[in-house]
């Protein structure tokens, strides 16, 4: 690998190194990701670090793209993922390439497409200076909103710059260049593309396909060598705008992302993105599969908007929200061993209210009933996947006998297990369901929660503010 130190420092100098000989030489960004990607694909490994969930479906459609040199599009809902791939790719350009010193848009030495870089090279020939531009600095990334211009995008002429070099306002050396050119020999990626409107995608289809633009009535040719990739929802997801046709056209792949296809998968990427490594806290693996179990049952919840989609975002906010209840929680109690409990998830329901679009119905019943809703259900799911021969039998018979139980979910877990003890099996069970870690208090009084909000999620018990209880139907009189 090649030091700063050794490096080519003028075109002379280049002209002699490895990079002025083929396969280097004249290579284009989309060949050089080619390469490496292949190179890569020979060697073996993971391509995309901290891409969970993917691998079987979306990474070798992107990866057919990119061998097969095209731009492409990532359709999706949001919290797939979309933006942290396409930011990616700069893991398969090479470490750092040569470019005229000076050079606003990037130049190749040995095919400059800017007058700026003709004209130094012209001038100083081999004794032209070359810098070297690291692949980190090669990717530039916009959010498509509907105030972006065709200037911001390409460039614009600039009267200033004009006047003080005096030159015509026709001359190339007159024009400030936009983002695109300035991200020449790199990747270039918008966000969100149905929102730039109709004539910004027109100039944007123009110079992938032409490689020139009119810019305030004069014809510039910029024949840039760049890679596309863009993001977007659905457009029948949308009714924020769409894609005009000519563009869709010229985009070569599209590749539809999707939300994580099991609750397993969902949990790895909540535990990969959420920040619960906290002094002290535990986070048994039941409630990590509660919390993404929330996400799923609300992503086939007809109350809440499937168009709009739930984010993978949710889980990991809800978790971080329980995670930080606990913390609050045992401080005031003096506890010191941090685990959350189901009673903390309900704490966090603002996380869930704050991430849901909501049908008519669902805005009929409301944002915070819906959230307790999908956790109860959640509780259910997670009871049943945990302890797959739950014998709750005595649990529930103690509560038809009449008995209450109620706890605030602040209480210390000595305290509170001293509660759950006087449910008849309660403790038994617990014992017997094989989840970790139940013989710490923290945890058992967690798991606790768990198995008595899962039999009010069954139906086999009932929960209120007030706690769990057996409520009977009443019996309806008979007219006299």
């Amino acid at each position: 690998m090649n030091t700063e130190a050794s490096l080519p420092t003028t075109l002379g100098e280049l002209s002699r190194s490895p990079w002025g000989r083929p396969p280097m030489r004249g290579r284009s960004v989309r060949d050089e990701i080619r390469g490496n990607l292949l190179a890569r694909l020979d060697r073996g490994g993971t391509l995309f670090p901290g891409i969970l969930g993917y691998d079987e479906t979306i990474l070798p459609q992107i990866v057919n793209a990119l061998l097969a040199r095209h731009d492409f599009i990532l359709l999706g809902l949001r919290g797939q993922a979309k933006t942290r791939i396409i930011r990616a790719l700069t893991d398969f350009l090479d470490e750092r390439i040569p470019i005229v010193a000076g050079s606003e848009v990037n130049d190749d030495p040995f095919a400059p497409i800017s007058k700026y870089a003709r004209e130094r090279i012209a001038e100083l020939g081999d004794a032209t200076p070359i810098a070297w531009l690291d692949r980190e600095h090669r990717y530039v990334e916009k959010l498509a909103t509907p105030d972006v211009t065709t200037s911001d995008l390409i460039g614009d002429v600039d009267p200033i710059r004009a006047a003080k070099g005096g030159h015509l306002l026709s001359d190339e050396l007159s024009m400030h260049f936009g983002l695109l050119p300035r991200a020449n020999r790199g990747v270039f990626a918008i966000n969100e593309l149905p929102d730039l409107s109709g004539k910004v995608q027109v100039g944007l289809f123009n110079i992938m396909q032409e490689g020139d633009v009119q810019i305030k009535g004069y014809p510039v040719r910029l024949p840039l060598d760049v890679l596309l990739v863009f993001t977007a929802n659905p457009e029948d997801y949308t009714a924020r705008g769409k894609i005009i046709t000519p563009l869709k056209d010229r985009i070569g792949s599209e590749v539809l992302t999707h939300y994580p296809k099991t609750v397993e998968l969902g949990m790895a990427i909540t535990a990969q993105e959420s920040w619960t490594d906290r002094p002290g806290v535990t986070v048994p693996r039941f409630i990590h599969e509660l919390v993404e179990r929330i996400a799923f049952e609300a992503r086939e919840d007809r109350r809440i908007d499937r168009r709009s989609g739930v984010s993978q975002r949710l889980p990991i906010s809800v978790l971080e929200n329980a995670v930080s209840n606990a913390e609050r929680r045992a401080l005031l109690g003096r506890e010191t061993d941090v685990v959350p409990r189901v009673s903390d998830v309900y704490a966090a329901a603002t996380a869930i209210t704050g991430k849901l679009e909501l049908e008519y119905e669902g805005e009929l019943v409301g944002g915070e009933t819906i959230a307790r809703e999908l956790i109860r259900r959640a509780a259910g799911g997670a009871l049943e996947s945990l302890i797959s021969d739950l014998d709750a039998e005595r649990v529930v018979a103690w509560f038809d006998g009449g008995g209450v139980l109620r706890l605030s979910g602040e209480e210390p877990s000595e305290a509170g297990l001293k509660a759950f003890a006087v449910v008849d099996g309660l403790m038994d069970l617990i014992r017997a369901s094989g989840l970790e870690g139940v013989e710490r208090p923290a945890v058992a009084y967690s798991a606790c929660e768990l198995v008595l909000e899962g039999l009010a999620a069954m139906k086999r018990i009932t929960r209120n503010d007030d706690g769990w209880s057996r409520v009977r139907p009443e019996r309806k009189r008979r007219e006299p």
